[in-house]
């Protein structure tokens, strides 16, 4: 058989035990922030109908024609592997019914997404995201508070100098005449527009305000802003909104061509960047995993989001409002070891059990489970037998005590106590081991 050697597929990424601890702490950090905000933890499955994200994410964009992963089932169930958090969640909310709970409902989602994308600096297929949803409320102090609770959570990861880029991307009201303006300014510029884009004049020209071509960026930057063609309730709307930021003390600046990637937002869009960021000049770039080319790395936000009010409908529930985001966490990781933001070290054994002999191991292995129960962190290394080799090890890991079992203990029901400090022994009762080490960990 040919030698195959097995690596994880193009653009997907193991997590070591050394991110395990920076998942953790994301982790723990949105937990404690969604419980002060009152949301509650939602788990959606990692495949859907493709229909769902089709529909509810839009035909056109990149994400439904290019990044999907979809696959046809012996049943011939046409299903994807979810490539965003909010359209699994708002079915959820329509098929259990929670448009008769109290309403606003506010969920959050912690799990893998899976996108077909191009392999490069910070872009993974199979990536990790959290995310914070409410429905049933049109106030716009609800994007206030879904800001505020992404800036809170990177607040308390130690993220500084935090820039909320914000826009209104109005409404089925005014948004179709705001498109022909933007498609006659994009008309006699076609020639220059990248290939994508030229498609997308016709199918959908908002997304030409998304594209991260370089010459796309050139004429996206003198092409008409939505913002001045609100209708005056999206422009009431969003002015209170920016009212609410402004009350909180939040830092944004407005982006008027920031438009996001998914065609179910309407009025406010945003995302939520750090302004320490790695600095990249034009000129740096990265290679690509599967043609070996070189392409432009460009800056990714670490949060993105906005609102959604025509989504659950869409989707086949209720009129209910909705709005929400989701950040990226292998972002936030390399951001925080770049800025070398320091984690609690997992708390280190203070015993170590070393055993001579089988009858001595059989021993051991009971006394490591009466060592767990008591919350004393304890180490071994029960395939060794050479006593020396196990004080090697002991001292190498640091513990305080070493706790000596040899088929004399064994038989009399005793084990010997060595302080690693200073060399002291003591042999004590089996029965008397937990009191007495807790005895010598208090007096150090």
């Amino acid at each position: 058989m040919k030698k195959i050697k097995f690596q994880t597929p193009t653009g997907m990424h193991d997590v070591l035990p050394a991110d395990q601890r920076y998942f953790k702490k994301i982790y723990d950090t949105a937990e404690s922030i969604a419980n002060f905000y009152g949301f509650e933890k939602i788990d959606t499955p990692i495949v859907e109908m493709a229909e769902l994200f089709s529909r509810g994410i839009g035909l056109t964009t990149d994400i439904v024609e290019k990044e999907m992963y979809v696959l046809k089932t012996k049943g011939g169930d046409i299903l994807a592997l979810r490539p965003e958090g909010t359209a699994p969640v708002v079915r959820a909310f329509i098929e259990h019914g929670m448009h008769s709970l109290p309403q606003p409902v506010k969920l959050w989602y912690f799990g893998p997404y899976f996108r077909h994308e191009k392999p490069q600096a910070d872009r993974y297929r199979q990536f990790w995201q959290f995310g914070f949803e409410i429905f049933g409320e049109k106030s716009p102090a609800v994007e206030a508070q879904i800001i505020q609770v992404f800036y809170d959570i990177l607040t308390e990861l130690k993220f500084k100098d935090l820039v909320i880029e914000v826009n209104s991307i109005g409404d089925n009201q005014c948004r179709p005449y705001y498109k022909k303006l933007l498609v006659n300014y994009l008309r006699s510029r076609e020639s220059s527009l990248c290939t994508d884009c030229r498609r997308r004049i016709k199918m959908n020209p908002l997304r030409i305000l998304d594209c991260k071509e370089e010459k796309c960026q050139r004429i996206k930057a003198q092409a008409p802003q939505i913002i001045d063609h609100l209708c005056e309730e999206c422009h009431n709307h969003f002015k209170e909104v920016l009212e609410f930021l402004d009350e909180m003390g939040l830092p944004y600046r407005l982006n008027p061509y920031l438009v996001r990637g998914l065609d179910y937002y309407t009025r406010t869009v945003f995302e939520i960047f750090s302004s320490e960021e790695i600095e990249v000049s034009k000129d740096d770039s990265v290679k690509n995993e599967e043609t070996n080319e070189e392409e432009k790395i460009t800056r990714n936000a670490l949060v993105g989001g906005g609102r959604y009010d025509v989504l659950v409908k869409l989707l086949g529930g209720k009129d209910i409002p909705g709005c929400g985001g989701g950040a990226g966490i292998e972002r936030i990781v390399k951001m925080m070891k770049a800025k070398d933001i320091r984690l609690p070290q997992p708390s280190k054994p203070v015993i170590f059990l070393a055993q001579i002999g089988a009858s001595a191991k059989r021993k051991s292995l009971k006394f490591f489970e009466e060592f767990r129960k008591a919350k004393i962190g304890t180490a071994e290394s029960f395939s060794k037998d050479s006593l020396k080799t196990q004080l090697r090890i002991a001292d190498k890991i640091g513990v305080q005590y070493t706790l000596i079992i040899g088929q004399k203990e064994t038989l009399e029901g005793t084990v010997i106590i060595r302080d690693m400090k200073i060399g002291k022994q003591e042999t004590v009762k089996a029965e008397k081991m937990i009191e007495e080490v807790k005895k010598r960990l208090k007096n150090d």
